[in-house]
């Protein structure tokens, strides 16, 4: 008697393994891309914001940050539905509802606590996206000097005032950053350096989109490229130093 094929299971057995290993893909290439560069381009500038030496490079990042930001809303107004700005604000809207939660619960165990975390990452990513607006605004009008030297100092006060601020909510990011991968024993900075998470189940990103990602990174060194040679010489500078951009 004649037995049966064999049915060779080792290739979808073996595939299951795989995507697990790999684990899930819930951010694409462009919100990558754009996390890093946005950071970048900061730190940039506030390490060069003191020094008339590189007065044109300060200038040529403080663009920069400008122009991510408006890419980051066309993204998250155009793009996919996992990039879009609508999730954020919805989560963020959530914060009546969790503060009372926590005042009629019966004890701390009760409190979803996930949730206010949640919350508080999406505060700190709000208002990184808050801050540039009246930090570049502030640089670009110190740089072109409106309202003359009185307006000007005040100006480069209040420059100086949202780049601080800037820095304590990135501070303040990277240490939710921490503090959750300690709680929740997963790194929390991986879906920004992979796009991953561990475990199995099925993508939350379909497309990788690294071509636009790419774009991004070509565009942005280009724009920084062509503002840099832009910026006035050290020489004919004022003496004083300043954050403008």
């Amino acid at each position: 008697m004649q037995s049966a094929p064999s049915i060779d299971t080792r290739t979808s057995a073996d595939s299951r393994p795989a995507r697990a290993a790999r684990g899930r893909l819930v951010t694409d290439a462009p919100m990558r891309m754009f996390h890093w560069l946005f950071a970048l381009s900061f730190a940039g500038a506030y390490l060069t914001a003191e020094s008339e030496h590189w007065r044109a490079l300060h200038v040529a990042l403080g663009y920069t940050l400008a122009g991510l930001l408006l890419f980051r809303i066309l993204y998250g107004l155009i793009g996919p539905r996992h990039a879009g700005l609508a999730a954020m604000w919805r989560r963020l809207g959530s914060a009546p509802a969790w503060l009372r939660s926590l005042r009629h619960s019966r004890s701390l165990a009760a409190i979803n606590w996930r949730q206010g975390q949640n919350l508080l990452m999406a505060m700190a990513v709000a208002a990184l996206l808050l801050t540039v607006v009246p930090l570049t605004l502030s640089g670009y009008a110190t740089y072109e000097e409106w309202g003359g030297r009185r307006v000007g100092e005040s100006l480069e006060e209040v420059h100086e005032f949202f780049a601080d601020a800037f820095l304590g909510v990135v501070l303040l990011h990277l240490a939710l950053i921490a503090a959750l991968s300690v709680l929740r024993r997963k790194n929390q900075a991986l879906p920004m350096l992979s796009g991953r998470v561990d475990g199995p189940g099925p993508d939350l990103v379909r497309h990788d989109r690294r071509w636009l990602a790419a774009a991004l990174l070509i565009g942005a060194i280009a724009f920084g490229t062509w503002v840099w040679p832009q910026a006035p010489a050290p020489d004919s500078l004022p003496s004083s130093s300043t954050r403008a951009q």
